[in-house]
């Protein structure tokens, strides 16, 4: 079994442009112990701020409260009593002490010999354990250390193995090493210290971070160190969710963790951290359950051809298959299957041909935007009738005067009729639905984002997709409208949101 100690909250925040609130740290904490089922955090360091002491402390409330106290680190300094102090205040039982792993960083950023940084340990170890605060120590620059000063390395160990620390933690602090010198490096450690406990730390700077923990796992390490999303300083740590996969699929180990919660909690850290996750990114990336080549989604019509063992729904996920210029029949079966849509071959060969057409423009076609397709195409309605249609509408724009829209439109049968102005042509449209919305005594939805692209290239006579975010009694949804004119995809899309509410 590998232990997992995740570090979101201390090394992760270390990200530039990251400070998680009290609120977010909490919540995180939460659901890392109490749904994903990780075995320790590492959620601060000692002695940073009044506020992050407030943090610590509410945490550390909730985890005693649910019996998870000891699953939680803080790290500390070898500073006598200051970090052991600071850590004691805020009810936690466990410090990361953070010692020199290299010879270099001991004499040149210390300024102190071996012997004495070893004694300065002691001290702090043997004052930790008076208080009954766990220990373990942090190697920094271990990985630097094995390289230029392995002798010193084992003069460290040699000199605090006899204490009663818990967990000797090697870190690749600066990201140096790959996943051949980490396997050396930790065969070392566990040969030469068979009794001890070692976890791995690992950056992320030559994109090897999981790679190198691959190789930690065989050497022998017990216990594995991870941020959410692979956030960290510089180019980061190893994320949790390829760490996760890796143990499991390509190292045959078990852990304690939920996998079907590893996407839930991704979207939280991205939410709390504003760092977007790359939607390539393996596990929890947008699109990478997606297949886009036709002959993929045939495969995997035929006996699942073109699954692997990472199957989306062992993360939370489900396998989708995405409409544009690589499609074929099979990829756009399989989504009509997921909308209950069932079509004869000259239909679906007359909607291939028209996603295709979309594709070589770069747009982006969604399942969302299918049944329009089908019934754009097909010149009837795969979907509910709709009950709102525009039957007519007038856009006019003038130097020093605000844009005017007038609008006729139809709701189930009834026509109506209303002009607005507006900061904008599309404003000015959307005020005039309203006021209808509003006469009639309708609610209507709140516009929550709105966004436009184009495919590169600036062809004037390209695509315009408009993805306009709602919010409808409390849901939060989008449609999109396609059209070579900006307005006039504003207001497809805004038409797709009446009839959505309307059904």
């Amino acid at each position: 079994m590998i232990e997992i100690m995740d570090t979101t909250l201390r090394d992760g925040e270390q990200t530039t442009g990251v400070a998680f609130s009290a609120h977010e740290k909490l919540s995180i904490v939460q659901m890392l112990i109490a749904e994903l089922n990780v075995n320790r955090l590492e959620i601060a360091s000692a002695r940073v701020s009044d506020g992050e002491l407030e943090a610590v402390r509410k945490i550390a409330e909730w985890a005693k409260r649910t019996g998870n106290l000891d699953k939680l680190e803080v790290l500390g300094f070898v500073d006598g009593e200051q970090s052991l102090n600071w850590i004691e205040s805020t009810g936690c039982r466990v410090i990361n002490l953070l010692c020199k792993g290299s010879y270099k960083h001991v004499t040149e950023q210390l300024r102190r010999t071996p012997e004495q940084h070893i004694e300065d340990i002691r001290q702090v170890v043997t004052i930790a354990t008076q208080k009954g605060i766990d220990v373990n120590l942090y190697l920094e620059d271990w990985s630097n250390g094995m390289k230029n000063s392995p002798e010193y390395v084992f003069q460290f160990i040699n000199g605090l193995k006899d204490l009663p620390v818990k967990r000797f933690m090697l870190p690749d602090t600066l990201g140096i090493l790959n996943p051949e010198s980490t396997y050396d490096y930790c065969s070392k450690m566990v040969n030469h210290y068979p009794d001890l406990w070692f976890d791995f730390h690992a950056h992320n700077d030559y994109d090897l971070a999981v790679g190198n923990i691959y190789g930690a796992v065989r050497a022998g390490v017990k216990g594995i160190h991870t941020t959410v999303n692979g956030l960290g300083e510089r180019a980061g740590n190893a994320p949790l969710s390829s760490v996760l996969a890796v143990i499991k699929d390509q190292l045959g180990k078990e852990t304690t963790l939920k996998e079907e919660k590893i996407n839930k909690i991704s979207r939280l850290v991205e939410t709390y951290s504003a760092i977007h996750i790359a939607p390539n990114r393996p596990i929890v990336g947008e699109y990478v359950f997606t297949q886009c080549a036709g002959v993929h989604a045939d495969g995997d019509n035929k006996n699942c051809l073109y699954y692997n063992d990472l199957l989306p729904e062992r993360f939370g996920r489900i396998r989708e298959y995405a409409l544009g210029k690589l499609s074929g029949k099979a990829n756009i079966r399989k989504n009509l299957e997921t909308l209950g849509i069932d079509m004869d071959e000259k239909s679906m060969k007359k909607v291939t041909e028209r996603i295709i057409e979309l594709g070589d423009k770069k747009e982006m076609v969604t399942q969302e935007d299918l049944p329009y397709i089908i019934s754009d195409v097909l010149n009837q309605s795969t979907i509910e009738d709709e009950k709102i249609r525009i039957l007519n509408y007038s856009l006019s724009l003038a130097q020093g005067l605000k844009p005017v829209a007038t609008l006729k439109i139809e709701i189930n049968g009834q026509a109506y009729e209303q002009s607005a102005s507006g900061d904008g042509q599309y404003d000015a449209f959307v005020r005039a639905v309203r006021k209808i919305y509003t006469d009639l005594g309708r609610p209507f939805p709140m516009l929550t984002n709105y966004s436009v692209s184009i495919p590169p290239g600036g062809r004037t006579d390209a695509f315009v997709q408009t993805i306009i975010s709602w919010n409808y009694a409390g849901v939060d949804f989008k449609t999109r409208g396609l059209d070579v004119d900006q307005t006039e995809s504003a207001i497809k899309a805004t038409l797709k949101m009446l009839n959505k509410i309307e059904q």
